[in-house]
């Protein structure tokens, strides 16, 4: 152990002398209360020591040990379903050993080592295999099938491979390597703050599909994407990230409560076990890891739950599952790398943050993507990574939205002025925007439907078009339209209120399928063409925007997906009738 004497405590930051031997991003333990810190700063033999846990008490004088290994985190069987701090502690395990209010210095390994796992192998004796070919199995939850690798630079022949129940520290097979053998144990640990290998990255064009409509159509989030949610209190970032979490084709969730409000965080706990998995039935937790990093925890331990997560997030990409981790909310990340950087004295950029606020964001978000994953085989892995950004008051001029919208590929602003009204999700269409969308036309034509992106620009184009009325009709009433007008609106009115709102808590319209979104899409436009050629008949206005089948075009999205394409063509037959009808009482 390398150790040192404490000169100085500043809130999380402690200083250290006689750490020469020490290096940068070592974990230390402080004190005789074995505080978890991380060396962030070396000048000479002085480290500047970011403590994870409350200082309060540490004076001068106090040692410092170091451990020589950087700050990591143990990946292998029980990640899932655990509920974890920012430092990968586990905190239902911390509660058995510490009671309700946690304590100081508590060390509890991250994964259980005493649990048995039932281990199948894949490979045989006498296989060669390289870094990053499975090994063998274990069935962790009935939703995840956990993939045992071969560790990170290990290549060489199978000498040795058992099958049975083992715990995490016996040796489940030996490879020959050329340094000798390599014994392969179903964990392994990962420095955080070091992105995880693969062969090379894949183009963003194939569509992460979330069931959500104004995201799936209008600004769609590619596999391997990375997206922003920004919004002010109360505009529902949570719920969006918590409907992505249940309905977003992917294998693995990872989601990050980076220090939002500890009720906040209480919910998520509380409700990802009622959850029902709409792909197994199951608990959504069987395919969920939880970071728990409430506000009220030590802010220095914010910065370290992002990187935790992400790691996680990568181990289960190795093994080629999509993985969507949801940040939630980077801003309060952000706000530790301020606090930090204020009492390392540093040159402070704009609003106190560091200057290295936007290198930093980059790089955590480019460690998102879609990847051929190491091994013998082309194997495909996923990692999508949503953040939500909480700007104070809802003003994304500040540093840090302005930093993450320079890196981000998809924003969703969540408008407060949506969310008064209870237009939920809060997407503004007319703000938020989507940088896939090219790169997915030729997914979304062979995927959904040939003219699925005709359809989504129609849509587009009737939601801007009904901005620009909407300033005149402020301005001089609604007489001064004319009737093509008139119907702009209302079928813009349409597309607002029956396919962009949609209930996050009625059973049918949470999810909507890709083959219903192109129906409703076709249903709103369809009413749109059918009354403008009618008008140019000679139909009357006032008859065509009050059609009962407008009511039943409302109602559309509350249909079973087995029922929708009866209903459409039900809808169809019924818009033709009326407007026939409109148009016999326009000539009488």
């Amino acid at each position: 152990m390398k150790t040192g004497t404490i000169t100085k405590v500043a809130g999380p930051l402690v200083i250290a002398e006689g750490m020469r031997d020490a290096n940068m991003f070592d974990v230390v333990r402080v004190s005789e209360k074995r505080l978890i810190g991380e060396i962030i700063e070396m000048h000479g033999d002085q480290a500047s020591i970011q403590v994870y846990e409350e200082t309060s008490g540490l004076g001068p004088g106090e040692k410092v040990e170091s451990t020589g290994a950087p700050l990591s985190v143990e990946l292998g069987p029980g990640l899932i379903g655990a509920i974890y701090d920012g430092i990968q502690r586990p905190l239902d395990e911390i509660m058995k050993v510490a009671g309700t209010n946690l304590q100081r210095g508590v060390d509890v390994p991250s994964l259980n080592h005493s649990k048995k796992w039932h281990f199948k192998p894949v490979a045989k004796v006498g296989d060669k295999l390289i870094a990053g070919d499975v090994v063998g199995t274990v069935q962790e939850t009935p939703a995840v099938l956990h993939k045992i690798l071969v560790p990170n630079k290990v290549e060489g022949k199978v000498v040795k491979i058992a099958e049975g129940d083992f715990t995490l520290d016996d040796v489940v097979a030996v490879i020959k390597t050329a340094n000798g053998n390599q014994e392969i144990k179903m964990f392994t640990t990962w420095p955080v703050r070091v992105g995880r290998p693969y062969k090379r990255k894949l183009s963003p064009d194939i569509l992460l599909t979330t069931g959500q409509r104004p995201i799936d159509t209008l600004f769609p989030l590619a596999k391997g994407g990375v997206a922003a949610v920004p919004g002010p209190f109360g505009s529902g970032k949570t719920v969006v990230q918590h409907q992505l979490a249940k309905w977003a084709a992917a294998d693995i969730i990872v989601y990050i409560g980076c220090g939002e409000r500890g009720n906040e965080m209480t919910d998520v706990l509380n409700e990802f076990p009622e959850l029902k998995d709409p792909r197994t039935g199951n608990s959504l937790m069987e395919r969920t890891v939880l970071i728990a990093n409430t506000s009220d925890m030590p802010v220095a331990a914010r910065e370290a739950s992002i990187y935790t997560g992400i790691t996680i997030a990568e181990y289960f990409r190795d093994m080629g599952y999509t993985v969507a981790l949801m940040a939630d909310s980077t801003s309060r990340w952000a706000e530790a790398l301020r606090e930090m950087s204020g009492r390392l004295e540093e040159m402070p950029g704009e609003e106190g943050y560091p200057a290295y606020l936007g290198s930093r964001l980059a790089q955590f978000y480019e460690r998102a993507g879609r990847v051929l994953i190491n091994g013998s085989e082309d194997t495909e892995g996923a990692l999508s990574v949503i953040g939500a950004v909480s700007p104070p008051g809802g003003d994304i001029s500040e540093p840090v939205s302005q930093a993450t919208l320079r890196i981000v590929k998809v924003f969703w602003g969540l408008d407060a002025a949506l969310a008064y009204k209870r237009h939920f999700p809060a997407i503004n269409w007319l703000t938020s925007y989507s940088l896939y969308t090219d790169q997915l036309a030729q997914w979304f034509s062979e995927n959904a439907a040939p003219d699925f992106m005709q359809l989504r620009g129609r849509l587009m184009a009737l939601l801007q078009e009904e901005s620009e009325l909407q300033e005149i009709v402020n301005l001089v009433g609604m007489d001064a339209l004319s009737a093509p007008d008139r119907l702009k609106l209302e079928s813009a009115r349409s597309i607002r209120e029956d396919y962009l709102h949609q209930n996050a808590f009625d059973p049918t319209d949470t999810y909507t399928s890709l083959p219903k979104q192109v129906l409703m899409m076709r249903a709103i436009l369809s009413f749109y063409d059918k009354a403008l050629e009618a008008l140019q008949n000679g139909a009357n206005i006032e008859l065509l925007v009050n059609m009962p089948v407008r009511e039943r075009i409302g109602r559309f999205k509350y249909e079973p997906e087995d029922k929708v394409d009866a209903e459409f063509d039900s809808i169809e037959a019924q818009l033709d009738s009326e407007i026939a009808d409109v148009l016999k009482r326009s000539d009488d």
